[in-house]
């Protein structure tokens, strides 16, 4: 692998802000290093690059006049398939979009560009980003760069195996239960799911929205540091998504490590996790205590009853969102030609409960929604003692292609530890903390509290230098 493909985005704009490398050689390097490794990972299906030369080249010219474009000037980085980008394909997986060119970015995007950095592609995702595997009928199925038999999990698989693999050093993505982090822990990479209300989702497919709600965009890379770097970036309101509040965004370097108090655990009483993951949580927290952190061994309560809660109104809000896209296209519900291909019993299910109009009435609206307004207290009331919690991502390291699919794997099995921290809101970031004997990553889940992700940054950094995080792929 190049050196210079390892570097971070961060790395990247000093250098280029320094005259020490031009921004078309690292344009040019990534393009390289796409080129070797997506035919054995599949993750980039669509590459935009002509347009990023040209950009490159537009931003050393800037710079040789003096001009800097914001703090990501020349830095390349690849989006998830799910968020629109003006005249790049944009299918969100789905085969009615094959073809579909939107006019404009989605704010996130537009964001990045306006900052100076340069979009390379698109990454694969699942169909709709409605799976922990990622494949689809539109690109195929996309490979874990530490063991192309293994999944990269899903829905932002590709956002994550091409930045694993050194072909992207910054990424966006979207996590509705899991999707930014799950991936991030299967393929050794850092991954931040912001606070709910941090950053606009304009211009992602699907349209997120009504009374469910936890979807967020978020950011990928090898590195703690780019993700502090990206999030003032893309955080803010953009007068449309009406969800999205002017909160401060702290400093992350004027955290004092040593005042906080952590509380970690292994197991939440919804899927245990397997030796290798819950020892990694277990080095993380060792590390933390041996910088003098206090840290404590205790599970937050009412974890398995957010996970009910939004199995309940996942039942009718995120099947319908599905379903809208389905009928924008003019695409059949029919989850046998247009689903998973090896996997369709599952969605298909999901599908006959679409056609029969699965529904919710008013009054067990109101019943779930207060007792998703208590559970969500309850985890409040539980940091009155602590500032994060640090726990697994997954329960088990990258599995086998097709395995989170097959008859009797426990419908939880992929989402046990990220979902009820979406169900809460709260920030959480992903870092590798350890590997399994195989040598599959596996990465740790820092959780903090509402508007805290420097804190959560504060603890992922410290973690990351004690433990080493990210290690190159033997691809």
């Amino acid at each position: 692998m190049n050196d210079i493909i390892i570097w971070s985005a961060t790395q990247f704009a000093a250098a280029i802000r320094a005259r020490e490398v031009s921004a078309l050689e690292i344009v040019d390097a990534h393009l390289a290093r796409i080129a070797a490794v997506n035919p054995a990972l599949n993750a980039v299906v669509q590459l935009a690059a002509d347009r990023a030369r040209a950009e490159a080249r537009l931003a050393d010219a800037a710079l040789a006049r003096g001009e800097v474009w914001g703090p990501l000037h020349g830095v390349p980085f690849t989006a998830k398939d799910s968020l629109c980008t003006a005249g790049i394909i944009t299918t969100a997986g789905t085969s009615g979009r094959a073809c579909f060119v939107p006019a404009q970015d989605a704010t996130a995007v537009a964001r990045l560009r306006a900052a100076g950095a340069i979009l390379l592609g698109k990454t694969n995702c699942t169909e709709l980003c409605g799976s922990g595997e990622t494949d689809n009928l539109v690109y195929g199925r996309t490979n874990n760069p530490y063991d192309l038999a293994r999944s990269p999990g899903g829905s932002s698989g590709g956002e994550a195996a091409i930045i694993a693999a050194g072909g992207s050093p910054l990424g966006l993505a979207s996590d509705f239960g899991g999707s930014i982090r799950g991936p991030a822990h299967l393929c050794g990479i850092a991954g931040l799911n912001p606070t709910f209300g941090r950053v606009p989702r304009t211009g992602h497919i699907p349209p997120y929205g009504g009374a469910y709600d936890t979807a967020r965009i978020g950011l990928m890379a090898r590195s703690v540091a780019d993700l502090a770097l990206a999030l003032p970036i893309i955080a803010g309101p953009d007068g449309y998504d009406p969800t999205i509040v002017p909160a401060p965004i702290g400093d992350a370097g004027a955290v004092k490590l040593r005042g906080l108090r952590i509380a970690f655990h292994t197991d939440n009483g919804i899927f245990p996790a397997t030796r290798e993951t819950a020892a990694a949580v277990k080095a993380a927290a060792q590390a933390l205590a041996d910088a003098g952190l206090p840290v404590t061994e205790a599970c937050p309560p009412g974890l398995s009853d957010l996970m009910e809660i939004g199995a309940a109104l996942g039942r009718v809000s995120g099947l319908a969102e599905q379903a809208g896209v389905y009928a924008e296209c003019k695409q059949p519900i029919d989850l046998r030609q247009e689903m998973l291909r090896p996997y369709s019993d599952q969605w298909l299910a999901r599908s006959q409960r679409l056609q029969t109009n699965d529904t919710m009435s008013a009054v067990e609206l109101l019943v779930w929604t207060r007792r998703w307004d208590l559970a969500r207290g309850a985890l409040l009331a539980f940091l009155a003692d602590f500032n994060v919690i640090l726990c697994p991502v997954d329960p088990h390291p990258a599995l086998p292609h097709g395995a989170t699919m097959q008859p009797g794997f426990p419908p939880y099995g992929v989402t046990a530890y990220t979902k009820p921290y979406s169900m809460s809101g709260w920030p959480s970031i992903v870092v590798r903390a350890g590997a399994s004997p195989e040598g599959m990553p596996i990465g740790v889940q820092i959780v903090a509290g509402p508007w805290q992700e420097h804190v959560a940054l504060t603890v992922a950094q410290k973690i990351e230098r004690a433990l080493g995080g990210w290690h190159k792929p033997p691809l």
